[in-house]
Parts: C-alpha cells; sequence; structure tokens
C-alpha cells in the first residue's frame, strides 16, 4: 500500500511534519505486519492482567472479521451507522436512564420507605450494582458491537440465548411504555384551554360522589354536605347512600351502624377526569368486562407510534438529532416547576416531608428492595439498551467516564424531581387543609392524579400543565426510542441486509407495537397496562442480570474485558479497576441474587386500587414474566446440540468466540492508535492528520 505523505503533510504543521511522516512510513506496511505494529506499540502493562491460557501474545491479524465490519455471505458489507458525536450518544444515554420513573415512581418511593433514610440503601445499590451493570454493559457494546441477542453468544456460546430473554421483556415494556406517552400527549392536548376540564365537578364525565374539599368546607359552615356537585342536607345525603340519617354529623347503616358523614364515597375531579373521560371507564369495568375501543386513545397511541418513527427512521443518526431537545427539555421544566413551587405556601412542608428520616425504616428488608428495583430500573441494565446504545460508539470512546456522570445525574435528577413534586403537594395538602401525606400518591396516580389536581390551584394551571405533561412526553420518549432502537438493532443483526431498508424495519416495528398496544386501547385496558407493568420487568429482569454478571464475570471473565478495555485505549487507577472487579464479580452477583430472592419471598399479586385481578389474569401475568426467561432457552440449547453433534468438547460452551474477538481487537487497537494520533498530531490551525493516517490503514 503506497503511503499518501503528501495529503497527510499538507495537513500537518511544520512543527509536527517528521511526526506525521514517521507514522505515515510506519503505516506503510502489509497487512499482516500492521497489526502487529499496533499491538506492539499498545503492548504496555494494564493492571498486571495476564494473559488466559491459550491465549496469543498478539491477535490473529489473518481472522476474517466477523460481526458488524464484513459480511460472511459474500455480500458486500452493510455500514453499521455510528453516532455523529459522542455528545449524542452521552445524551441518549442520559435520556434513556432518566424516565418517568424518575418523576412519578423515586418521589413516592422516597417517602414511603423512610423520607431521606431511604437515599442510603438507594446510594449503597447505585454504588455496588446498578453503576457496574451500566458500565459492564456499556464496554460490551462498544467493543463488541452488537446487539444484545448476538454478544452474548459471542462471549460464550451457553450464553446465547441470554440476549433473547432481555428483548424480550424490552419489546413488552415498549409496548406499555408509549401507552403512557398516549396518555401524556392526551393530557398535553388538554391543557390547551383557559380552563382545565378537572378543575371542578361540574362535568358530564363527573358523578355525584365528586368531591371538592374547599366547596365541602362551605357546604360544612352552613350545615349542610357537600354531595352530588351541590350542599345538601344530611338526611338526603344519607338517604342517597341507602342510609338512615342519625344525626348532623353521622348516618345510620344497617350493618355497620353510625356512619361518619367523611367516610362517604369520594372521588377527586381529576380522578374522574382520568378514569371517566380519558379512559372511558365504567364502574362495571374489569378484566372480565373490558368494554368497546376507546377511539381517543387509539388516535394518541397512533400519534405517539408516528413520533417514535419519524425520529428512528435513520436510526442513530436521526435519534441522534432528536435527544438534543428531549433530553434537555424535561431539566428545564423541572428547574421551572421548582421555582414556582418553592414560592408557594406549604412548599417547605412538603419538601420536608419527603427528606424527613424515619431511621427505623433503614432495618427492613422491603425498604432495601425497593431501593435496589428503583435503582436497577432506572439506569437501565439487563434490558439490552445500554448494550444498543454503546454499539454506535467509536470503539476508544471513554464509556467509563459516561457510566459514571449518567448515573449520578440520574440519582441527582430523582431526588431533584422530588423536591419538585412535594413542593407542589405540600401547597396543595396546605389549599385543602390536610396533612401531606393525604395528597400522596405513586406511579400513574401522582403523574394523572395528584400532579393534576395541584395544578389547577395554582395562576395560570393550564400553562404549568402543559408544561409539566410535555416535561412528562419528552421523559417517555426519550426511553421508548432506545427500547424500539434496541428491537429495530437485534432485526439487523440478525438479518444485516435489512438496513437497506431502514424505512420499512422501523415501520413494521412500529406498526407492530401499535398493534400489540391496541388491547390497552380498550375502555378496560387499563387493567391490562396494570398487569404488564406489574409483571414484565420485575423479578424475571432481575433473574437475568444475575446470569448476565455471571456471564461476563466468570465465564467470559473480568480479566479478558479488562484487556478489551485495555485495547481500547482505556485505563483506570489500580484501585478503581480493583472496585470493577471487586464488584462485577462478587458483590453485583449477590446483592442482586438477594434482590431476586426477596422480591420472590414478598410478592403480592397485582393489583389496582381495590380491584384485585382474578385467578386468569394472573396467570397470564405469570406466563408474561416466565416467557422473558423461556426465550433464553432455544438459542443456548442450539449451541449444545451443535456442540454435541459436532463432537467438540463441551468447554467450547463457555470458550470466547476466538474469531470475534481478535478481530474486534485489531479494530480496537487501531481506534485506539487513531485516537492518540488524532490527540498528539493536532495541527495549529486546527486540522490534523488523524483521517489520512486512517485512510492509509
Amino acid at each position: 500500500m503506497t503511503p499518501k505523505t503528501p495529503k497527510i503533510t499538507k495537513f500537518c504543521n511544520e512543527t509536527f511534519k517528521s511526526t506525521c511522516s514517521s507514522m505515515t512510513a510506519s503505516f506503510a506496511v502489509t497487512s499482516e505486519t500492521f497489526t502487529t505494529t499496533l499491538a506492539t506499540s499498545a503492548q504496555v502493562p494494564y493492571d498486571d492482567v495476564p494473559l488466559e491460557a491459550g491465549e496469543a501474545e498478539f491477535p490473529d491479524t489473518r481472522a476474517q472479521v466477523g460481526g458488524d465490519e464484513s459480511r460472511q455471505d459474500g455480500q458486500p458489507p452493510v455500514e453499521r451507522g455510528e453516532w455523529s458525536n459522542q455528545a449524542e450518544f452521552f445524551l441518549s444515554c442520559l435520556a434513556y436512564a432518566v424516565g418517568i420513573g424518575n418523576v412519578w415512581r423515586f418521589p413516592y418511593k422516597c417517602y414511603k420507605n423512610g423520607g431521606g433514610v431511604f437515599l442510603i440503601p438507594y446510594l449503597v445499590m447505585l454504588v455496588l450494582a446498578a453503576l457496574p451493570m451500566f458500565y459492564m454493559e456499556l464496554i460490551l457494546g462498544q467493543f463488541g458491537r452488537l446487539g444484545p441477542n448476538k454478544v452474548f453468544g459471542k462471549l460464550a456460546p451457553i450464553s446465547k440465548g441470554l440476549g433473547y430473554g432481555m428483548l424480550c421483556i424490552t419489546a413488552y415494556v415498549a409496548i406499555y411504555y408509549n401507552v403512557i406517552i398516549a396518555w401524556s400527549i392526551f393530557y398535553t392536548f388538554a391543557s390547551l384551554t383557559s380552563r382545565l376540564p378537572w378543575a371542578d365537578c361540574g362535568n358530564w364525565f363527573n358523578t355525584a360522589s365528586c368531591f371538592l374539599p374547599e366547596a365541602s368546607r362551605g357546604c360544612r359552615a352552613v350545615g349542610l354536605v357537600w354531595w352530588n356537585n351541590s350542599c345538601t342536607s344530611t338526611s338526603s345525603y344519607c338517604q342517597a347512600l341507602a342510609m338512615a340519617p342519625l344525626n348532623a354529623s353521622h348516618c345510620l347503616h344497617a350493618a355497620l351502624g353510625a356512619v361518619g358523614l367523611e367516610a362517604g364515597p369520594r372521588v377527586s375531579p381529576s380522578e374522574e377526569y382520568f378514569r371517566r373521560f380519558m379512559l372511558l371507564m365504567e364502574d362495571d369495568t374489569t378484566m372480565d368486562n373490558l368494554g368497546g375501543v376507546n377511539w381517543r386513545m387509539v388516535g394518541c397511541l397512533a400519534l405517539s407510534w408516528i413520533i417514535c418513527f419519524a425520529c428512528l427512521i435513520k436510526g442513530v443518526k436521526s435519534a441522534g438529532k432528536v435527544v438534543w431537545f428531549t433530553a434537555l427539555f424535561p431539566y428545564f421544566v423541572l428547574v421551572l416547576l421548582f421555582v414556582r413551587g418553592v414560592t408557594l405556601p406549604g412548599a417547605t412542608t412538603g419538601m420536608l416531608y419527603f427528606v424527613t428520616p424515619d431511621w427505623p425504616r433503614l432495618l427492613e428488608v422491603h425498604v432495601w428492595i425497593d431501593a435496589a428495583s428503583q435503582i436497577f430500573y432506572s439506569l437501565g441494565p439487563a434490558f439490552g439498551g445500554l448494550i444498543t446504545l454503546a454499539s454506535y460508539n467509536k470503539r476508544n470512546h471513554n464509556c467509563q467516564r459516561d457510566a459514571v456522570i449518567i448515573a449520578a445525574a440520574n440519582s441527582g435528577t430523582s431526588v431533584f424531581a422530588g423536591f419538585v413534586i412535594f413542593s407542589i403537594l405540600g401547597f396543595m395538602a396546605d389549599e385543602l387543609g390536610v396533612p401531606v401525606g393525604e395528597v400522596v400518591e405513586g406511579g400513574t396516580g401522582l403523574a394523572f392524579v395528584a400532579y393534576p389536581t395541584a395544578v389547577t390551584k395554582l395562576p395560570c394551571a393550564p400553562l404549568w400543565s402543559f408544561l409539566f405533561f410535555t416535561m412528562l412526553l419528552t421523559l417517555g420518549l426519550d426511553s421508548q426510542f432506545t427500547m424500539v432502537e434496541t428491537l429495530i438493532t437485534a432485526l439487523y443483526d440478525e438479518l444485516p441486509w435489512l438496513r437497506r431498508h431502514t424505512a420499512l424495519v422501523v415501520g413494521g416495528v412500529c406498526s407492530t407495537g401499535f398493534a400489540l398496544g391496541l388491547p390497552m386501547c380498550l375502555q378496560g385496558g387499563y387493567y391490562i397496562f396494570i398487569l404488564m407493568d406489574w409483571y414484565s420487568g420485575g423479578w424475571s429482569l432481575i433473574a437475568l442480570a444475575v446470569m448476565e454478571v455471571l456471564v461476563v464475570a466468570w465465564v467470559y471473565g473480568v480479566a479478558r474485558l479488562r484487556r478489551d478495555l485495555h485495547h481500547m485505549g482505556l485505563s483506570s487507577p489500580r484501585w478503581v479497576a480493583a472496585y470493577w472487579s471487586l464488584t462485577w464479580r462478587y458483590i453485583a452477583p449477590l446483592l442482586l441474587t438477594a434482590v431476586m430472592v426477596a422480591s420472590l419471598v414478598d410478592y403480592t399479586p397485582a393489583r389496582e386500587g381495590a380491584y384485585t385481578f382474578p385467578r386468569w389474569a394472573e396467570a397470564v401475568g405469570w406466563a408474561i414474566a416466565l416467557s422473558s426467561l423461556v426465550a433464553v432457552l432455544p438459542a443456548s440449547l442450539a449451541e449444545v446440540v451443535r456442540v454435541v453433534r459436532q463432537g467438540l468438547p463441551l468447554s467450547t460452551l463457555t470458550t470466547p468466540d476466538r474469531l470475534w474477538r481478535d478481530a474486534n481487537t485489531n479494530l480496537a487497537i487501531k481506534a485506539a492508535w487513531v485516537g492518540k494520533v488524532a490527540k498528539e498530531g493536532k495541527a495549529k490551525d486546527g486540522t490534523f492528520c488523524a483521517k489520512e493516517i486512517e485512510s492509509v490503514m
């Protein structure tokens, strides 16, 4: 190969001419000696990591490159694609980690589990399990340049099915997660009005039980009771509830005796708006009576999938552009809501209620389980999404730095969102004259019932409602983009020729997701949503995470993983490397196993308020949970059958794919060296000769 010395010299200033020419001369060698030259330059000690038994000192430079770099079917290679810049990868990972759960789940779990004391187990689980898993998956994706359905089979054939189990969970979550986005779209449009429709009880969807605390206080002041959107007498109220009037403050129930007026049915306008107007649920709606189609929800769900299609039509190239807005806009809204919230009366009480520690709760097992589940589900390991995002990275990218920053930002966002939410809830409690604990709800109840109620008490309520639900929309879309891209990447890795038909593939995946989400657009679809949320990403996700960390740390080996890091030009101080090794090998597997066992022991059937699911629905839920584990078996068993039929030693099942590892090692060394050239050979005019050197290689 002829060196392109004139072209390189053109881009380098006089100071670096000699350096560039010497580099060019060293690169103008045959393909067989080229990688050896790079490998020799990279042979420096890395934390005294020994070579594995049977591993050559240098990679086999004649290995056929597999994976994303070439095709073994005789067809031209198909470009995998890369992030336009590393900021897009960072923002995509941040957006994937910081999702709706940071706003509606963490604040409630923190309050429920002892306030500020919950942060102790939360941070312990972050440092000892979630962060190491997060970093591990970034390494696997960046080095292997494959999605989860392919990369684990390269680490060890016996674990080939592990990625398919992850894809199964990702598919389940992506289906119902877009339903949440559809709800957010509905509320965003509903906020474009001069008066929020859930502000009072005078709407067609409100029932006689619709309750307004401020109106009720006015009725009591004149000796009446708030009922059916008006002040009524005690006798009329008692008769409406099939009871006899006893006195001014009690009704007489035939079985229960004296019943206080405050014990009657009370439903907030926002809850009736959510259930009766948006979801069109009736009093007799159950899993056995799902009702008809909610066409408004069908339209919102279709719009949410259309947005996904438009943003993913060009893969990471288009998603990387969108994420600049969707990842940063929620922080802008959170800051606005915080500034507005802390200026309201009762905000301090609400925030203190959020963080005041209840120290005895630290000894309760379920507090630690909740802490582990919250941080684990928030950061998102074992879904396959992190592996997918990192697989589009340059191989010399500093993913360790990104892992630490994103984990810290994710936890910080959760705490900050807690202050935002509880400042508003404290104001709401102050307005209603009740303790903060009476207005706190979690999950959908917080996002679509409690917070909308609180917003109605603010000046310019529609504006704050619009900002809040737009924030939920962008938070949801960020996570949804990654989950859908994970499924699309899996298809590309299975059938590389599909990369030539991106519009059809993306459209097909989005259309399938829309069709599978339609049952949740029935009048009783909310119960299907609860069932999927309860079972799809529970203990089965933790089980896959345990299998993953055991495969990577004990089968593939931490030593190999650290050498892969070294070949990509990444290094760590000894104490940091020791921390990663210790958590990967021992602490994370033990903690995750303990959480999984405790979750099974502490299992409670799915429920929604007072509604309990029928037995057949519970069976469906368990089938959903077990299906992701069953999905691991076919591919792994196929590898066992292959090894037995070919008469290969059983150790083959736990041996990494040497062809794949050698090829990716060569490419990692190349990327690391080119990065070093780009850094050290930069010219004064801002140009550098790294691209020219890379073209020579």
